[in-house]
């Protein structure tokens, strides 16, 4: 009886050691690490105190034992992720550039990651937010379409949606993967995009029409828009609040939003004021920045107090 619960891919990263090296030459790798944007979200959720769940899949292998025990293990539920005895765990190989940019190869065509149908209601009693990652909505058609048949189903529990975008301007070009994020976002309470995503999103030129746009729909209460290194601003239909970023060494930004959306709802479980929830969010995001793996930095409440402490 999680009070978050989320419907998505979870994947391992293997990462280059060092940065500037192409994928397409031999050298030395660093992983498995636990990973997958609904991953990364939810195991910040528990690791900050509150019921989390997952529906997913993974392959019955090393890979997906890798996943399981640390999400498992930092109090995730993980009752609903299918171990598929036939499809192997979902992997990202990815490099880093001097540059700042990443280039990924993944290999998901084979994986149980698409797998999981909508669950039976009961799964989902007590459920207060049902999160979405875009990037899960286009991972398959049909996975997609279930994520859809969840949300409806949640929502009629009671619960809100939170949804971050993160999708690729292709994606929102048409056809049925366009109406399926179309229906997320109508259904949407709590919206966390980046700048490039929500003018995709709402079709319109400048941030202040998109924010305009995006609060016609009535179901919306909050949206966090993320500006990455600028840090992040929070509307509502009262205020305006604006936050920049912690100061921290980052040593790998993979993950950092998901980090950001999990201490953003967990904020909000708790019924922080807004300015206090923005705060708990940023700091969840720089901590994740500051260790080497997409989900390893020390993220709990004590490390989040000691960083908005340290920066009052």
């Amino acid at each position: 009886m999680a009070e978050v619960w989320i419907m998505g891919e979870m994947i391992v990263e293997i990462m280059r050691a060092q940065e500037d090296m192409p994928l397409d030459r031999p050298g030395l790798f660093k992983g498995p690490y636990p990973s997958g944007a609904p991953a990364i979200f939810i195991d910040t959720v528990a690791r900050l105190g509150h019921s989390a769940g997952i529906l997913g899949g993974v392959g019955k292998d090393d890979f997906g034992k890798c996943l399981l025990e640390r999400l498992k293990g930092d109090g995730v539920d993980c009752s609903q992720v299918i171990e598929s005895e036939t499809c192997a765990t979902g992997a990202a190989f990815v490099t880093y550039f001097s540059d700042g940019s990443r280039k990924f190869i993944f290999h998901m065509g084979n994986t149980p990651a698409a797998e999981p149908k909508m669950p039976e209601a009961s799964v989902l009693e007590g459920v207060k937010y049902f999160h979405i990652m875009g990037c899960s909505l286009s991972a398959k058609q049909e996975f997609g379409e279930e994520i859809v048949k969840t949300m409806r189903l949640a929502r009629s529990m009671g619960a809100k949606i939170s949804f971050d975008p993160n999708i690729r301007k292709e994606l929102l070009t048409g056809g049925s993967s366009l109406e399926l994020v179309k229906e997320v976002v109508e259904n949407t309470s709590v919206f966390l995009p980046g700048v490039e995503e929500l003018l995709m999103i709402t079709g319109k030129d400048t941030v202040e029409e998109a924010v305009k746009a995006s609060f016609e729909n009535e179901a919306l209460e909050i949206l966090a828009l993320k500006r990455g290194s600028k840090g992040c601003t929070v509307y509502t239909r009262n205020e305006v609040i604006e936050m920049g970023v912690y100061p921290v060494e980052a040593v790998d930004a993979t993950g950092a939003g998901d980090s950001f959306d999990g201490a953003f709802i967990s904020g909000l479980l708790e019924g922080k004021p807004i300015r206090e929830i923005l705060k708990m969010a940023s700091a969840a995001g720089a901590l994740n920045t500051a260790a080497f793996g997409p989900m390893e930095g020390k993220i709990n409440q004590d490390t989040i107090k000691s960083m908005i402490d340290a920066n009052a």
